[in-house]
């Protein structure tokens, strides 16, 4: 299991883009470690990046243009290098007079903002938010078009993906750490140029470059998970640029490491408790037909039986515990996986693991060649700089493990060595937990899901606390994220405000 900070776009996004995050828990970079851009000047040495024209050409994809921007791969040196990011735009479709860009974000770190843009957003947001706005994505320093950090061949990834992260003695303990201390080495190797820039304020700085470059006084945004933290970064760094933010699944960037990923793992938890409470009531329940720990209980006992002897799948790569457990939480994300879940164990349970191994694949970007997608690499990569780690070595974790177990029965042991990841990365973290108050800015949105399993709701609700001006817009229910979920009453209240810039009453709740 490669469970790095799952802060992942719901399922329903999952299914025609992708996207995740990274061991440690989503990344929190302090402003004060790179000086913001002053309020009413642009510095001499960034000019000619503002300044800059983007040239826009046919994307290949119906509808869609691309262009290439530039920004400083060091903001602190600029006459250093460039690094080149990948753009994407639709333009608004009418009636009704443009409003400017909106420009989306689906999370991770690492997931593709153009791939989110161009297979979701800016086909499926609703009408009336399209028809005003150019819809746009950067896909951010780093990721997927953007000069991606890259770290393993696609069969050293497999044998990383199926590493055993519950440990039962020292040699096993041994071989996770080398797993770990590989990954890192390999992320130096291959991307040493780019991996010290990559931190979520330089990408909330080359959303100021981009908002110019488009020509918007204010930025409007949409960011979803980790997004929610790129996004109230930005305002935290550009408070008189921040125009309409929606943060949707929002993160506490207050948090250390540790705190965030024992929340997670909570959430993991609870997102769990809700599935089995459905599926006990099922006949075919493959975790039986008693009470939801029961449940629990049932899928502890055959992920240790997993750990003992994988599944066969069919190919080369059996299903052990580490990607079995992968592919539950896959399933989490959005109540609309629940029944492949359900299909998926009984069949493991039955001898074939080809279905878990299917969600596992998903979540990974893993496509059926054996190459990854980025996300992976772009994840820890973010995530490692933006927080120091959660854990220095093996003894920290085993003397918090009894927390994480306590929050979890089913992922704590998991999860809590997943946390390690950090603790060998070759680049200092730049970043630092701290309040974000963006102190000037007009009105955010902040959305949180009462049972969202990878952004607990007492996150959202700290982020609101925390913001100046930020509202707070509660959906009770299942899943990752709630803009575009099926809620009347959520999207009404963020079309509202996206199109004339009234946020919901703070406070409000929609189900």
């Amino acid at each position: 299991m490669d469970i790095r900070r799952l802060l992942r776009y719901s399922a329903t996004a999952l299914a025609t883009a992708g996207l995740l995050i990274s061991g440690c828990s989503s990344g929190t970079s302090s402003p004060k470690a790179s000086a913001s851009v002053p309020q009413k000047a642009v510095p001499a040495e960034l000019k000619a990046y503002y300044a800059q024209k983007l040239s826009w050409r046919d994307c290949g994809v119906a509808g869609f243009q691309c262009a290439t921007m530039k920004a400083p791969l060091d903001y602190a040196k600029p006459a250093e290098g460039d690094i080149k990011l990948a753009v994407s735009r639709k333009k608004a479709t009418g009636p009704g007079k443009r409003i400017g860009s909106l420009l989306v974000n689906p999370g991770g770190p690492g997931g593709s903002a153009i791939g989110y843009l161009q297979a979701y957003a800016a086909i499926g947001y609703p009408e009336p938010v399209r028809a005003r706005y150019d819809m746009v994505a950067v896909d951010p320093r780093g990721v997927a078009r953007s000069e991606p950090v890259e770290c393993l061949t696609g069969k050293e990834m497999d044998a990383y993906t199926q590493i055993d992260q519950t440990p039962d003695d020292q040699s096993e303990t041994g071989e996770l750490v080398t797993a770990y201390k590989d990954f890192a080495a390999g992320c130096d190797k291959r991307s040493t140029k780019i991996l010290p820039h990559v931190s979520t304020v330089d990408s909330a700085r080359d959303m100021d470059v981009l908002r110019e470059v488009l020509g918007d006084k204010k930025l409007n945004f949409v960011g979803a998970s980790y997004g929610t933290f790129l996004g109230a970064t930005y305002a935290e760094l550009f408070p008189s640029r921040a125009g309409r933010l929606v943060l949707d699944g929002a993160m506490d960037p207050s948090l250390p490491a540790r705190d965030m990923n024992r929340d997670q793992t909570g959430g993991f938890e609870l997102a769990f408790q809700s599935f089995a409470a459905d599926c006990v009531k099922r006949k075919d329940c493959p975790l039986g037909t008693g009470t939801s720990e029961e449940a629990g209980k049932r899928l502890k006992a055959f992920f240790d039986e997993l750990d003992a002897k994988p599944a066969p799948t069919g190919q080369s790569r059996p299903l052990g515990e580490a990607l079995a457990t992968t592919g539950v939480i896959a399933a989490m994300y959005d109540e609309s996986a629940w029944p492949q879940l359900r299909d998926g164990l009984t069949t493991a349970m039955g001898g074939d693991g080809a279905g878990l191994l299917g969600l596992a694949d998903t979540y990974y970007e893993r496509s059926e060649d054996g190459s990854y997608a980025n996300l992976m690499y772009a994840n820890a990569a973010v995530n490692c700089l933006d927080l120091p780690p959660a854990f220095t070595g093996p003894d920290e974790v085993r003397a918090d493990l009894p927390a994480f177990e306590k929050t979890s029965q089913v992922f704590g042991e998991g999860l809590a060595w997943a946390s390690l990841n950090c603790g060998y990365w070759p680049v200092k973290p730049t970043g630092t937990p701290h309040r974000i108050e963006a102190k000037g800015a007009a009105p955010i949105v902040v959305v949180g899901t009462t049972r969202d399993p990878a952004t607990p709701y007492k996150w959202a609700r700290a982020l609101a606390d925390q913001l100046d001006s930020g509202t707070l817009l509660t959906y009770e229910g299942d899943g990752h994220t709630a803009y575009g979920r099926g809620s009347d009453c959520i999207d009404t209240a963020i079309n509202v405000y996206l199109l004339e810039g009234a946020p919901p009453k703070d406070a409000k709740r929609c189900s």
